[in-house]
């Protein structure tokens, strides 16, 4: 699978397309785009590859990684697929800018599709695995791509840190958990794809993260 990288938003967020080639199906993983000109950015890579977009994926419900989600799912006709437990903060999506200052108008978002631990999703004939990964939202999940050896993990393990669990439904032992037992068990060499700055791996952040060993 390919895998492209937007960066957007006043967080530095990373929203990532998986796709196969021109002409491929697509899924848009945490789409952050607060402004016209980033949204636009993602678009344009759509059509000029001339993607077939068929689901929105979200990591987890926070504005910073939701922000498009229904403008996408609108645009391409597709659902919005995310964990269950974080349908309230979807619903909080207002609520969450004013609380970080954002002068951006983000609408309510109602979750077409729930995930769990041990679902698979299908794009292009490659196997798309859930991992239920909360922590730092009540819903967090993780997207695990075997065949490719990636796993996008929003912002449950970033590069030698964490994610934040003082944020309304954080739980510090949940994340904890969710990072020992579902991502420290992948193969060493899986790359982690982080909701912000850059990339790792399962075996670098096993050896060197000082928050979770």
């Amino acid at each position: 699978m390919k895998i492209s990288k937007f960066v957007v938003n006043p967080f530095g967020e990373n929203t990532y397309i998986l796709w196969n080639g021109e002409g491929s199906e697509a899924a848009i993983v945490d789409p952050g785009m607060m402004h016209e000109e980033e949204r636009t950015a993602v678009d344009d890579f759509v059509s000029k590859n001339k993607l077939s977009v068929k689901m929105v994926l979200l990591t987890h419900v926070h504005c910073d990684h939701a922000a498009s989600a229904r403008y996408l799912a609108d645009k391409y006709g597709v659902k919005v697929y995310a964990g269950e437990a974080d349908r309230p903060l979807g619903q909080a999506l207002p609520v969450q800018a004013q609380m970080f200052g954002i002068d951006v108008k983000i609408m309510p978002l109602d979750i077409d599709m729930t995930v769990s631990g041990n679902d698979v999703l299908t794009l292009n004939g490659e196997e798309i695995k859930v991992l239920a990964t909360p922590g730092h939202t009540p819903g967090g999940v993780s997207f695990y791509l075997p065949d490719s050896g990636v796993v996008l993990v929003g912002d449950t393990l970033f590069y030698q840190s964490i994610g934040r669990t003082d944020l309304p439904g954080g739980d510090y032992r949940a994340i904890a958990d969710s990072i020992k037992n579902e991502l420290y068990t992948l193969p060493g060499d899986t790359v982690v794809l982080t909701g912000h700055g850059s990339s790792t791996t399962v075996d670098d952040e096993k050896s060197f993260n000082p928050y979770v060993r």
